[in-house]
């Protein structure tokens, strides 16, 4: 239903179908079919949308026995992210899964299929049949959007370079279509994405910059969201777009803590993350409990309450929030700073007084803790993640030292 619904499409009637064993003919046995196509000369309907995956030959017989057009789920879908792709990557994306899956439906028995051009024949041959031309040429137009999408990921690839030779680090939202992503992005960064309550509100990856209530600057990115027996076309042709994922220093599992299926869609969010190459274990994920709103009040202040003693005790990422109203936001953004500030080092730098240069590539490239003038110069203490301590290293030979920030503020106190 709510697949429809994000499409615009007003569902006039249901049906549940139970199958021991699928029907290779049309999925579903004789039964359902002539019950189906009774409702349907009654209800008259323009679309028939079957809620599983159909073979070219399932498809067509379905069509024939209940006279109307039929697709499935994961056409239904492919037409949803058509409709809401705005970039031309994300437009790229979209024709690509199109087109992959139009291939599968080529089938030698669609009569228009069977008519052949070409040849004269012993003398050459059949010639091209129409079903072997429209494969071609899909095929040639599948290569060309491909060698399209590896020179946008490449782009993309250069301006994650950039970003990384600024000392803001990367905090990407996941999550399940229609947890709140966007609606908790516009909410931290002021932002106006779109944000609706429909599956796939977002399709193309946006990034905006965000201040943490230390001042330190992070770059959040919302991405689009996943579902349950996401087609493997569109796993295929997203992959660039969920290489903001991949690429992240943090990421924020935003879940609907109001869904009475939150674990079964988590579920699905952890897989397809894990199918990305991209485990727990290897960076910070936060759990972001949102919709709290939707809950009952007490319920919503219980998990609040919990959310602050675990960020008071150090323990556990999980965070309770309504990115409708604001609430726990702030906590939030507290458990991604003390996060990020665990993966930090914190230098020790002394310049000269008249290193007017050094001194702003310092606070360009780094977080300047502290700065204080000394006998021997200007004394800094800097906190940079590796890579950035690294450019240090190499811009500052012999005047770097790494220490934990309390000892460096003790040497400089005295």
């Amino acid at each position: 239903m709510a697949l429809t619904a994000a499409i615009g499409l007003v569902v006039k009637d249901s049906r549940i179908a139970t199958i021991a064993k699928p029907t290779p003919a049309t999925l579903v046995g004789a039964g359902k079919v002539d019950e189906i196509k009774v409702l349907c000369r009654s209800v008259e309907p323009e679309l028939v949308i079957v809620n599983a995956m159909l073979s070219p030959v399932q498809q067509r017989n379905l069509e024939k026995a209940w006279g109307t057009k039929v697709l499935d789920r994961t056409a239904l879908i492919l037409e949803i992210f058509g409709e809401r792709a705005q970039t031309r990557e994300g437009r790229l994306q979209v024709e690509l899964a199109h087109l992959t899956y139009q291939r599968s439906r080529l089938v030698k028995s669609w009569t228009h299929l069977e008519r052949q051009r070409g040849g004269f024949g012993f003398l050459g041959g059949p010639g091209e049949t129409q079903i072997e031309t429209d494969r071609r040429l899909i095929g040639e137009r599948i290569a060309k959007i491909k060698k399209e999408l590896e020179e946008v990921k490449r782009t993309r690839g250069l301006h994650r370079k950039a970003r990384k030779r600024v000392p803001y680090p990367v905090v990407a939202l996941v999550g399940y279509t229609n947890a709140g992503k966007s609606t908790l992005f516009n909410r931290l960064t002021a932002s106006e994405v779109l944000a609706k309550d429909m599956l796939f509100a977002t399709l193309d990856p946006t990034l905006r910059g965000l201040k943490l209530p230390s001042g330190r600057r992070i770059i959040l990115s919302d991405t689009v969201g996943f579902i349950a027996d996401l087609p493997v076309e569109l796993v295929a042709a997203f992959r660039a777009t969920l290489e903001e994922v991949l690429e992240a220093d943090m990421i924020l599992h935003v879940r609907d803590a109001a869904h009475g299926e939150s674990e079964a869609q988590k579920a699905d969010v952890v897989k397809v993350l894990h199918e990305l190459g991209v485990h727990e274990d290897e960076r910070s994920v936060v759990e972001v409990l949102n919709k709290i709103d939707l809950l009952e009040p007490d319920v919503a202040e219980a998990m609040l309450l919990k959310s602050q003693m675990r960020n008071a005790m150090l323990t556990g990422e999980q965070v309770a929030v309504s990115a409708a109203d604001g609430r726990g936001c702030e906590a939030l953004l507290s458990v991604i700073e003390r996060l990020l500030g665990s993966q930090e080092q914190t230098l020790r730098l002394t310049l000269a007084p008249e290193d007017g240069a050094g001194l702003a590539w310092a606070y360009a490239n780094g977080r300047v803790l502290e700065r204080r003038s000394g006998e021997k110069g200007l004394y800094l203490v800097i906190a940079a993640d590796q890579p950035t301590v690294e450019r240090f290293e190499a811009h500052f030979p012999g005047k770097i030292t790494i220490a934990e920030a309390a000892q460096d503020r003790r040497a400089i106190s005295s």
